[in-house]
């Protein structure tokens, strides 16, 4: 029976594809028909999530342990695509942290931890998908940025440093890569509201800080919103399967804003 969907007979690795906005992307993906690397260092979320979408969507998913600022974690993931794939079409560099905090106050190691998995994560995974996807002479590398990625960030300095520095390190790969057919893109969403990070801690943070409710916390930056919503997981995944497909065939070394507005770029 032909499998007319676009990924069909392709891979992708997804790290931090265990939860959150990495799940989703996993989801889409393997919807589209994509064999799917689940890298997480959650190692039985990933195990849960591949048995998920292997049921849903009858594709292949291999759950992988990995922590992305390790060098022999990340080799071993994108061996263990190879091997059971034969090839690497779409790396999607999601794995990310945040810690804010004033700067008077903020750590060296609280500092460091988020440089290790935003930047030196992204740079890991990115090499290692580099090096197969040239001897393929084709490949996608995807890096889930931010808007924090194009402009400050209220005491959150570390994160919106990582994020500039990743673009940098996506448009440097883009131009090293594109003689061997590998485009390199990041996406750069806006606040992800519905997400766990903002439902299980953020507007409880922020309500007790500015003494207000949770519901006002999210209308005040959905007020900041020209199109007036958060990001869904759906802006993300829809930018995800255009940038993967030969749609976007020319297109490499772009930051791309998903945020309804909030950041414009000349």
């Amino acid at each position: 029976m032909c499998d007319n969907r676009q990924f069909a007979g392709k891979s992708a690795i997804i790290t931090g594809g265990a939860q959150g906005l990495g799940e989703a992307i996993v989801e889409r993906l393997a919807g589209e028909g994509a064999n799917v690397v689940i890298a997480d260092i959650n190692f039985e979320s990933c195990r849960k999530v591949a048995e998920a979408v292997e049921s849903k969507y009858g594709v292949k998913a291999l759950p992988v342990k990995t922590d992305v600022t390790k060098d022999e974690d990340v080799e071993a993931m994108v061996k263990a695509c190879m091997d059971t794939f034969g090839k690497l079409d779409i790396m999607v560099c999601n794995a990310a942290i945040l810690k804010a905090g004033d700067i008077r106050e903020f750590t060296t190691q609280d500092w460091r931890s988020v440089m290790e998995v935003n930047l030196l994560g992204y740079f890991i995974c990115a090499r290692e998908a580099a090096k197969v996807m040239a001897e393929q002479k084709s490949g996608s590398i995807i890096q889930i940025n931010s808007k924090s990625g194009k402009h400050g960030s209220f005491k959150n300095s570390a994160y919106a440093a990582s994020k500039f520095g990743g673009i940098g390190l996506t448009q440097s790969l883009a131009l090293e890569m594109a003689p061997f057919g590998v485009r390199v893109n990041a996406i750069c969403p806006g606040n992800l509201l519905d997400s766990p990070l903002w439902v299980n801690s953020l507007y409880a943070q922020y309500a007790e800080r500015w003494s207000c409710t949770e519901e006002e916390v999210r209308k005040k930056y959905e007020s900041q919103v020209p199109l007036g919503r958060g990001t869904s997981y759906d802006d993300v995944t829809n930018l995800v399967v255009f940038l993967a497909s030969e749609q976007s065939s020319y297109m490499t070394g772009q930051a791309i804003n998903v945020t309804g507005g909030q950041v414009m770029s000349p």
